[in-house]
């Protein structure tokens, strides 16, 4: 077999495992973007609890062991939030990057007058926009 066909199958071969080198490094790119995608759902789920429980919160009664039982449950929740890359959208003027405009009152133009529902970033990307009233 003269030297050129041998080269040309080795170089063949060559693209072909460069090849599939690339492929498992997409694949393993697109599996972790799925995963990320799946955990940020379930994060918004647990938000949708942790909502709940601080409304709940605000209603509690002062010096009741059950009471004191639900405010554990409360740190523990946020705890666990922050542990996994969420933290609070805490922004006093509006940006449209990070709210979302329910309602618009009257006041100092742009600023947010009050937050309807608390808004989320994960791992500094918004997870979920705050829902606030803003100033016309």
């Amino acid at each position: 077999m003269p030297k050129t066909k041998e080269k040309e199958y080795l170089d063949g071969w060559k693209r072909a495992k460069a090849d599939f080198e690339n492929y498992k490094k997409e694949e393993g790119n697109r599996t972790e973007r799925m995963l990320e995608f799946q955990r940020a759902g379930m994060l918004i789920d647990i938000l949708k609890i942790y909502d709940n429980f601080e409304r709940a919160k605000k209603t509690l009664p002062k010096d009741s062991e059950w009471a004191k039982g639900i405010l554990l449950c409360i740190s523990q929740i946020s705890e666990f939030l922050k542990e996994n890359g969420i933290e609070e959208i805490n922004k006093e003027d509006f940006d449209p990057n990070f709210h979302e405009a329910i309602e618009e009152v009257e006041g100092e133009k742009g600023k947010v007058i009050e937050v309807l529902e608390k808004g989320y970033l994960l791992n500094g990307q918004v997870l979920r926009p705050a829902k606030v009233k803003v100033a016309k």
